[in-house]
């Protein structure tokens, strides 16, 4: 499921000035000033009382039966043959996860979402989906890229949301249960159940810390469901990850296209690198609220002021109607269009990793 096109709401990327975007010329020893102001950090582990529903966090509508007929009718969740032609092409290169220190960021796709990120002597796993098929999805179309056994231990968890693709329960039986999760108000009951120690919920636009390095929860145009009577009864968004003094990650989570990253780019200035979603986009009348696609995503990392790129959200499960390469080609195609330094976008292939080098 997802959501229709709220009146007003932005269907297309603005035209971002030179004035909107802040500017980060170098993983910055002094991070600029945030505006407003960043909140003190939450305690890790605070037990909190959330509101039953988040639906006025939503910024667009739920799909009515009109909607939902339409996409009976014509909706496809699958390329056609055609569009499945370049599956030998999606990229998949595993390889040894790099050596950091505590000074160093690096980021290693495991695919979708997933991703191992080093950051402030850290090792943080952002939606771990290690299983092979998910609920509802046919299974992966490229293999994890960075096998369990091969993992660090692993310092801390952040979850997005709760769809299934992002949230994935047999996955995250594998984690110790005393692996700090950081987690969208209401969804701390789910990691409880499963007998998980320390697990901190946070609200749009607050923080907390551990070892050092700030995680801060941020908005997204999205929504949360999981089962049948749970609709948005937990929050969604994305992550923002500062290390002492930088550098600073982004980390989007799932998203359509919108305000918010106007917002987030203020908020927390000078991010060294966006991990942005690029995939699951066709069609769009039906995916244009929940899922950016290629050039939004790049127009939305311009608008938080990022300078670097690493596409996510494709390449890994087949969730929507667009050709298995289509997302790469065309994110390729609107960096170039954007004017950005080539080595900017971090284009990896599944188990590819990068680290960010100091300036």
């Amino acid at each position: 499921m997802t959501q229709t096109q709220q009146p007003g709401s932005p269907a297309t990327p603005r035209t971002t000035t030179q004035a909107d975007v802040p500017t980060n010329p170098t993983p910055s020893a002094a991070l600029a000033a945030p505006f407003p102001p960043l909140a003190e950090p939450r305690p890790l582990g605070e037990h909190r009382v959330w509101p039953r529903t988040f639906h006025d966090r939503l910024t667009a509508p739920l799909p009515g039966l009109k909607a939902l007929a339409r996409f009976a009718r014509e909706g496809a969740v699958r390329p056609g043959a055609e569009g499945l032609t370049d599956l030998p092409r999606l990229p998949y290169a595993p390889a040894a996860l790099p050596r950091t220190d505590a000074c160093t960021l690096a980021v290693s796709w495991a695919g979708h979402a997933s991703w191992v990120v080093q950051i402030g002597g850290l090792t943080v796993l952002t939606d771990p989906v290690w299983s092979r098929r998910i609920l509802g999805t046919p299974a992966r179309i490229t293999p994890v890229g960075i096998p369990w056994d091969a993992l660090p231990p692993v310092d801390a968890v952040v979850i997005s949301h709760n769809h299934y693709d992002h949230l994935d329960a047999p996955t995250v039986r594998r984690l110790p249960r005393d692996t700090p999760v950081f987690a969208p108000a209401g969804l701390g009951r789910w990691f409880q159940r499963r007998r998980f120690t320390r697990v901190t919920e946070l609200d749009w636009w607050e923080g907390a810390e551990l070892s050092g390095v700030r995680f801060d929860f941020v908005p997204a145009h999205h929504w949360s469901k999981r089962t049948l009577t749970d609709t948005c009864h937990s929050l969604w968004g994305g992550w923002v990850l500062t290390a002492p003094g930088g550098p600073r990650l982004y980390f989007a989570g799932d998203t359509g296209y919108g305000h918010w990253f106007h917002r987030i780019g203020r908020r927390y200035p000078g991010i060294d690198l966006a991990l942005m979603p690029i995939g699951a986009y066709d069609p769009r009348w039906w995916l244009a609220d929940v899922h950016c696609d290629p050039e939004e995503a790049v127009q939305a990392t311009l608008d938080v002021g990022a300078r670097r790129m690493a596409p996510m959200h494709w390449g890994t499960f087949i969730l929507s109607a667009e050709p298995v390469l289509e997302p790469l080609t065309r994110a390729r195609a609107a960096w170039e269009k954007a004017g950005r330094e080539p080595q900017d976008l971090w284009d990896l292939p599944v188990g590819g990793s990068r680290v960010l080098e100091q300036d």
